[in-house]
């Protein structure tokens, strides 16, 4: 996907955190040993010109509008967007609950626009897991931790018995809930049932999981212990994981962040590492604006107020940037804005050069 650095203050800022780099070395390795090699890590998920148009009482509503997107196998990339942004309608698609009116949509072997119900079936089985925001979707009541976690395992003959107790215990205690094993859901926090739902979505070790505002009903601190567990989940099975969330700081977190606005991709944060004056790893963001297929490029909201651009803009290109101006400011106007500065500069030039003599 192509880019264009976002220029202003929103650009660079490092933070120390070697161990973020860490895990996203450890999760690109394991990638590569799922995929048979670094060669098939590219374009796990690919969206091309996806379209998604909903219609209601004879009104069409288009919650996705062309939207591009490449993520390569073992990223973990955090999707954010307001209400209506579409970031919900792409989720659903991926996630194979919904079926995109047109473009690409395509997961690893699987085209999301042409799966038949036996084969979406067999998809959301063993391709994909799901975190949802409501703990009430991701667990049962009357099932302890453990047994939540044994119960996809077989549910789809996988394993059972001894293995599957205790490959739910070793994805318990990979996502730090180990002590919660023989508890329910009512006697565990919001953040243990989110990080038991964690160990869930990745029982029948699914390709890509799918996280739906998991942290929308809890506090900072423990929003953090939950995408700490995804963050190990990522980098010690190599699991692709794309995170819907609301919240925009949520880039902290992950080592890529995409926001949609009004159906496309407005922006992107990637985090990477650099070593600084005194020699240790740093984490630092930048942020861009995404140029789409078509060539189109959404202007941050900021941006557009700070210049009361409205209508149109007028684009001029330089050896190295394109300039971009207000287009409601007639040309004849800014060349005699321009005369008239010229002026001045030489008036002030004279009466300094006068004042010299």
């Amino acid at each position: 996907m192509s880019t264009l650095a976002q220029a202003g203050p929103v650009g660079s800022g490092p933070d120390v955190a070697p161990d973020l780099a860490e895990l996203q070395r450890r999760a690109a390795a394991r990638a590569v040993a799922r995929a048979g090699g670094d060669h098939l890590r590219v374009g796990h998920i690919v969206c091309s010109g996806l379209v998604r148009i909903y219609k209601s009482e004879g009104v069409e509503v288009f919650a996705l509008q062309g939207l591009d997107l490449v993520v390569d196998r073992g990223e973990l990339v955090a999707i954010v967007g307001a209400s209506g942004s579409g970031k919900s309608t792409l989720l659903n698609i991926l996630s194979g609950l919904d079926a995109p009116t047109a473009g690409v949509a395509r997961v690893g072997d699987f085209d999301l626009l042409t799966l038949s119900a036996k084969r979406r079936l067999r998809y959301r089985r063993t391709m994909v897991g799901f975190v949802w925001q409501q703990t009430g979707r991701n667990l049962l009541p009357y099932l302890t931790a453990r047994e939540n976690v044994e119960l996809p395992m077989q549910l789809a003959r996988r394993l059972s018995g001894r293995r599957a107790r205790r490959r739910a215990l070793d994805l318990l205690e990979l996502t730090g809930v180990a002590h919660c094993a023989n508890r329910r859901p009512e006697q565990m926090s919001g953040g243990e049932q989110q990080r038991v739902a964690i160990a869930v979505a990745v029982a029948n070790d699914p390709e890509i999981v799918f996280a739906d505002e998991p942290t929308g009903e809890l506090d900072e601190a423990t929003s953090a212990e939950v995408f700490a567990a995804l963050r190990t989940i990522n980098a010690e099975l190599g699991v692709t994981i794309m995170v819907v969330t609301h919240d925009t700081a949520v880039s902290d977190q992950v080592s890529r962040t995409v926001a949609i606005r009004d159906g496309r991709l407005a922006t992107e944060v990637r985090r990477s590492t650099r070593v600084g004056s005194d020699g240790r790893e740093q984490i630092v963001s930048t942020e861009y604006a995404v140029l789409d297929r078509a060539g189109r490029m959404q202007l941050p909201a900021t941006f557009v107020e700070q210049l009361s651009l409205r209508d149109r803009v007028r684009l001029n290109l330089e050896p190295d940037h394109v300039q971009v101006r207000p287009g409601h400011i007639p040309e004849h106007e800014e060349h005699i804005a321009a005369s008239l500065g010229a002026a001045g500069d030489r008036d002030e030039a004279t009466g300094a050069q006068g004042g010299a003599r």
